[in-house]
C-alpha cells in the first residue's frame, strides 16, 4: 500500500528539509516518514510504505547534543526502511511548531534539582486547549496554557467540552472570551454534537490540530466523535471534583479516515496526548508578549521609562486598574506568568553553564591522565 505523505502533512518545507539531510553518510539513503505514535525508545512511523516500527539509530544517541530534537509525535523523520523488522530514525527534520513545557525535577523551597524542557507535540497546525465546562474550568490554568500555545507556533482555539451538562456554557464561554482577545472560544459536545460543525475550518485535510488539557476534560471523547468510531477508550471521571483518570498514555497521532461513513472532518489530523496536571512555562517571553500584548502596550505610556508598575506618578497600568480596563486577576497572571518563564530561563542557563563547566573538568582530566601515562 502506497501512502502519500502529503495526506500526513507533508509539504514544500518538509520536502526542502528532507532533500538538505540527505547528505550525511547515515541518511543518503533515507525515506522520509512521519512519527504517528511514541513510547520511549519505539516508534510508529508512517511513510510511503504504509505504518512502520522503528527504532532510533544508535549513532543518534551517540551524537545527541543539547539543543537537538529528540523525536515525539508528529515529527518528521529520516528512516532506513527495513520490510523485514525496525526501520532506524537516522535524523529529525527541523519542526515548524511544538508544545513545550517545562519539567521540574524535584524543586521545594526555591531548590531545584534540574529543569528541562518537555516537548509534547510538533508540526501542527492548531492548539485546541480542551477544558470541561464543570469544576475542572479554571480561567488561570487556561490562561497558561493560551501563553505556551501561542508559544508554540500553531493557532490555539478554545474547546469547551461537555456543553450537555452545563445549563449556562454560553455565560461561562464569555468568561473566557473576556482574555481569549481573538482567541476561537467554542463549546461543544461530544454527546449532543453542540458545536461541533464550528471546528471545521480548523480541522481541514493534512491539517494537524494538538489535543491539550487535563485528564477527563473529554479529549477521547471528543476524538471518537470526530472519528466516527471508538478510537480511544474512555473512562468515568469523579463526580465530586469531575477529575478523571488518564485514557491516553502515550501521544499519538490519527488521521481521521476519508471513506468513513460517519467521520465528520475526513482526513484531518489529530495528535492525542495524556492529560496534563500542570502547564509549566518553558521560555515562553514570546507568548507572554502575545497573550497579554494589550498590557504590554501599556507600558510605553507610563511617564517613566523604568516604570515598576507600583506606586510611581503616571503609570499606565495603575490608571488602567484604577479605570477597570485592565483586570486585577489579569495582571496578576502577567506578573506571575512572567516570573515563572524569566525562574526558568535563569535556572536552565545556569544547568547548561554548570553541565559546560563539567565537560570541561572531564577534558582537562582525560588530556592529564593522557600526559601521565605517554611520561
Amino acid at each position: 500500500m502506497f501512502i502519500n505523505l502529503k495526506d500526513y502533512g507533508f509539504t514544500q518545507n518538509e520536502f526542502i528539509n528532507y532533500q538538505n539531510l540527505k547528505t550525511d553518510k547515515d541518511t543518503v539513503n533515507s525515506i522520509p516518514g512521519r512519527i504517528v505514535e511514541g513510547r520511549r525508545e519505539k516508534f510508529n512511523v508512517v511513510c510511503e510504505y504504509g505504518e512502520v516500527p522503528a527504532e532510533l539509530k544508535g549513532s543518534f544517541y551517540h551524537n545527541l547534543k543539547e539543543g537537538d530534537l529528540f523525536p515525539v509525535a508528529g515529527d518528521f523523520v529520516l528512516i532506513n526502511y527495513n520490510n523485514t523488522g525496525a526501520s532506524l530514525i537516522t535524523a529529525v527534520l527541523p519542526r515548524r511548531s511544538e508544545f513545550s513545557r517545562v519539567d521540574f525535577l524535584g524543586h521545594a523551597a526555591g531548590y531545584v534539582k534540574n529543569v528541562k524542557e518537555q516537548v509534547l507535540a510538533a508540526n501542527f497546525d492548531y492548539v485546541f486547549i480542551l477544558s470541561s465546562l464543570n469544576f475542572d474550568l479554571n480561567l488561570n490554568r487556561l490562561a497558561r496554557y493560551l501563553t505556551a500555545s501561542l508559544q508554540s507556533g500553531g493557532f490555539p482555539v478554545f474547546i469547551l467540552t461537555k456543553a450537555d451538562l452545563c445549563t449556562n456554557y454560553k455565560e461561562k464561554a464569555a468568561e473566557v472570551r473576556k482574555f481569549a482577545r481573538e482567541v476561537p472560544v467554542i463549546p461543544v459536545s461530544s454527546k449532543t454534537g453542540i458545536g461541533l460543525d464550528e471546528l471545521a475550518p480548523f480541522l481541514e485535510p493534512a491539517k494537524t490540530a494538538v489535543f491539550l488539557g487535563s485528564s477527563g476534560v473529554g479529549k477521547s471523547s471528543l476524538l471518537n466523535r470526530l472519528a466516527g468510531r471508538q478510537l480511544m477508550d474512555i473512562k468515568e471521571i469523579r463526580e465530586d471534583d469531575s477529575k478523571g483518570r488518564h485514557t491516553t498514555t502515550h501521544r499519538q497521532l490519527f488521521r481521521l479516515s476519508p471513506d468513513g461513513l460517519s467521520v465528520m472532518f475526513p482526513g484531518a489530523l489529530i495528535i492525542d496526548t495524556p492529560g496534563i496536571r500542570e502547564v509549566g512555562l518553558w521560555d515562553s517571553r514570546e507568548g507572554i508578549s502575545l497573550a497579554f500584548a494589550n498590557i504590554e502596550e501599556l507600558f510605553s505610556k507610563c511617564r517613566f521609562s523604568d516604570c515598576s508598575h507600583q506606586t510611581e506618578p503616571g503609570c499606565a497600568v495603575l490608571a488602567a486598574l484604577d479605570d477597570g480596563s485592565l483586570l486585577p486577576e489579569q495582571w496578576k497572571q502577567y506578573q506571575a506568568q512572567r516570573k515563572e518563564t524569566n525562574f526558568t530561563i535563569n535556572h536552565s542557563a545556569y544547568l547548561r553553564q554548570k553541565q559546560e563547566f563539567h565537560k570541561t573538568i572531564a577534558r582537562n582530566n582525560r588530556a592529564r591522565f593522557k600526559n601521565e601515562f605517554n611520561k
